[in-house]
């Protein structure tokens, strides 16, 4: 078992605790907390991955201080009564074979909302301003950073009564304690500033306090960003000082190494980064952390797959592999890979919709693949049939293959037809615009999901009256997808009108500039644009919302933002289009209903949505309605993690 990945599944010793193996999932915000405590779902959830075979799960952050509340759901450890919900959540985790830690956290300025709607006062070394939230704090008092400090003792001293192995003090990502170390925010010049020494006081303090608490048994850590990738953020050479000099002085068990800041947009794209970066490439800075200290090194940074996380600990680049997000799309990954089934594997694809993107938006964490995450307690066991049914699937878009995994695990028959040549449906497309190629992994995991768990699938073959009648199925499942929109325009002179899947599928597209016309604001009009710029054009993207991709997850908006800069493609915001000619665009702004021209147009794009196609629901009525159930886009069109979602949900209550 696990000779494919013998580094990998090796134990690993930290301080007085031995890991099974070097997987870890790293601290994540789940949206599973409730009034700051500990849910039965953050249990379920942590518990799933623990039975996987993860060998290290580190908790999201606990907040250390009344002041370090940065969001409405985060993890408190700042009373003695959280010990018993922490220890529910340890005796999960360790009943497994796992170990747990926890996470020591104050974010200081990096403060993202509040309890009420009105604007919390914000703590932090000096009164600097977080470009990224708009924040500006007030410079701590000498009093108010001893409280602090006694709170990071005594938070690890509950997570230590609590049963938990070990914590972990997070100076990454520009938090409170890498704001004391940095001489762009903190310009003190008291004994918590000045000079190096002084800067270093906070986090030096934080550590004693934590070891002097907790006790000797207990595995204290440091998480650290080995560069911040920002404009006013920590670099790497300070960073390698930093983690040399603590542990000269034993106060470190480990360093997790990650990086970026969430004090900039372009630093934090790095706190989960998206498909655009290269697996693992995060590796180099741990592998110069681990230079210079004595103690194991953990990495994350896009580490979604077995055989990465083998190459970077195999190549003394690290001591263990965060690999969070792939086990949020596939918990089972490390007993898969110890057991050299790594065909099995869900792989993560990086799009952050559903886990970093939920937590953004304050939902629960779940993944676009795999819907289960996050509904552990709902999903993780499945009702028994009381009947075997005959199941027809129409449609082998996401929907479809996940309602058809799900219904043959299950143990019902179930047949999958798709009109097209292949499986996949608008994932099909999405892979083909630029840095998006790993997207198409969200159709190889559903499909390969389907035909492993039994499901006949059928191709080239378009569903009709006829065909439902020779199948006699005890239950229809629609996922019929959608097709593009084409709104009533004025056209004159015959303009050259294109819409988005045709681009993408390699129309031939006039020389000149080309206008993309985007209702969404998703992935389409922004992907489109910059297709078309990396074939030569000259490209205006004219967008109905504020920004372009105001509908993407943020860390994915701002690479591809980022992109549409460098390949200089012009941005028109609140912008609808109304019509063309042979050379004009004529738009109207959607708040003052002015016209909006643009001129020397070769061709128009147009990315503005979709329509179900509903062209079975005829057939559909002829059937009794307890046997018809539709899913996904031909229900209403929206993205792939609905469309999943609800394959799953049908599917379950067959």
């Amino acid at each position: 078992m696990g000779v494919l990945f013998p580094h990998l599944f090796s134990p690993l010793q930290i301080g007085r605790v031995t890991v099974r193996n070097r997987i870890l999932s790293s601290g994540h915000d789940t949206v599973l907390v409730r009034d700051g405590s500990v849910t039965e779902d953050l249990v379920a959830y942590h518990e799933a991955r623990a039975a996987g075979g993860t060998g290290l799960i580190v908790l999201q952050v606990s907040g250390v201080h009344e002041s370090a509340r940065y969001t409405t759901h985060v993890l408190m450890a700042t009373d003695d009564d959280c010990v018993p919900a922490y220890a529910r959540l340890a005796r999960a985790v360790h009943r497994h074979g796992a170990k747990v830690f926890g996470q020591l956290f104050h974010p200081g300025r990096e403060i993202l909302e509040s309890r009420d709607g009105s604007a919390p006062v914000a703590w932090a070394p000096s009164a600097t301003p977080n470009e990224r939230f708009h924040v500006m704090p007030r410079a701590m008092t000498d009093a108010e950073i001893h409280e602090v400090l006694d709170g990071y003792g005594q938070a690890a001293r509950r997570l230590h009564e609590a049963g938990l192995d070990g914590a972990e003090v997070v100076a990454s990502h520009g938090y409170l304690p890498a704001q004391f170390l940095n001489p762009k925010v903190n310009v003190r010049t008291d004994g918590w500033g000045g000079d190096g020494q002084g800067r270093l006081r906070f986090l030096r303090e934080a550590l004693r306090s934590v070891r002097r608490q907790a006790g000797p048994d207990f595995v204290v850590g440091l998480r650290i960003s080995g560069d911040e990738f920002s404009h006013d953020g920590l670099h790497t050479g300070l960073v390698l000082e930093t983690v040399a000099e603590l542990d000269a002085e034993g106060l470190l068990d480990y360093v997790s190494v990650c990086a970026g800041s969430s004090a900039s947009l372009s630093g934090a794209e790095h706190i989960a980064p998206p498909m655009f970066r290269p697996a693992g490439y995060t590796a180099p800075l741990a592998a110069q952390v681990r230079a210079v200290v004595g103690v194991p090194v953990m990495v994350a940074g896009r580490i979604n797959q077995p055989q990465e996380a083998e190459q970077i600990i195999a190549g003394g680049q690290a001591d263990a592999c965060a690999m969070t997000r792939a086990l949020i799309c596939d918990p089972e990954l490390p007993v898969k890979a110890e057991q050299d089934r790594t065909e099995e594997i869900r792989a993560c694809i990086g799009c952050n919709q559903a886990c970093i993107g939920h937590f953004q938006q304050g939902h629960p964490i779940s993944c676009i693949q795999h819907p289960e995450t996050g509904r552990e307690r709902r999903f993780g066991t499945l009702p028994p049939l009381t009947r075997r049914k005959k199941v027809l699937v129409v449609g082998g878009g996401p929907a479809g293959l996940k309602a058809a995994a799900v219904a043959a695990a299950r143990g019902h028959e179930v047949e999958l037809h798709e009109a097209d040549r292949r499986v996949g449906g608008q994932v099909l497309l999405a892979q083909l615009l630029p840095g998006r190629a790993e997207f198409g992994g969200a159709i190889t995991n559903l499909e390969g999901e389907a035909r492993r768990a039994g499901v006949r699938v059928v191709v080239g073959s378009r569903v009709d009256a006829q065909t439902v009648t020779a199948a006699a199925p005890d239950a229809v499942i629609l996922a019929t997808g959608a097709r593009p929109r084409r709104p009533e325009l004025e056209l004159m002179d015959d303009p050259v009108v294109l819409d988005a899947w045709a681009v993408i599928r390699g129309s031939e597209v006039p020389r000149g500039r080309i206008v993309v016309a985007d209702w969404r604001g998703d992935w389409i009009g922004l992907g489109v644009a910059l297709h078309l710029a990396a074939r030569g054009r000259k490209v205006t993207l004219c967008v109905t919302g504020f920004a372009a991709g105001e509908h993407l997850q943020q860390y994915v908006r701002a690479a591809m933002l980022a992109q549409a800069a460098r390949a200089r493609i012009d941005i028109v915001p609140n912008a609808r289009i109304h019509g063309a000619d042979s050379d004009t665009v004529y738009l109207q702004h959607t708040l003052t209903e002015e016209p909006v021209l643009v001129d020397g147009v070769a061709a128009v794009v147009l990315a503005q949505g979709h329509e179900p196609v509903v062209d079975l629901e005829p057939v559909a009525t002829g059937l009794p309605a307890d046997r018809v159930f539709a899913v996904g886009d031909c229900v209403s069109p929206r993205t792939v993690e609905e469309a999943v979602l609800e394959g799953l949900t049908v599917a379950a209550e067959l």
